[in-house]
This record gives C-alpha cells, structure tokens and sequence, in this order.
C-alpha cells in the first residue's frame, strides 16, 4: 500500500504530487488498466509474441 506522510510547511498539492509520482514509480496505474476489461489467454499470447518482436528489432538496430 502506497502512503505520503504530509511534510511541516507542505502544501496538499505538493503531497498530492508526490502520491501520484510514487503511485506511477510503483505501477498501480499501469496494472489498473490491465485488468479494466477482460483479456483471453489467446490474446494475451498474441500481445506478448508481438511486443517480444519488436523488443527483437530494437535490439538488433
């Protein structure tokens, strides 16, 4: 669970800031939208070969 203690003199902007930037150095966004819809297994095989051939292409240029 990701918490930001709020600083002396701290404005809840700043704190609001620092929540979000620590929520993205964690992930939670990024697996939220994962699981927004329904992904099948066949689907899931067909993203990862793709994004493993262009991870390939990028290692050869």
């Amino acid at each position: 669970m990701t918490s930001v203690v709020r600083r002396e003199n701290e404005t809840i902007e700043d704190a609001l800031k620092r929540f979000k930037r620590e929520l993205r150095k964690v992930g939670v966004l990024r697996e939220a939208k994962k699981h927004e819809h329904y992904e099948k297994p066949s689907e899931i095989k067909k993203r990862k070969k793709a994004a493993s051939v262009r991870n390939k292409h990028r290692r050869v240029d």
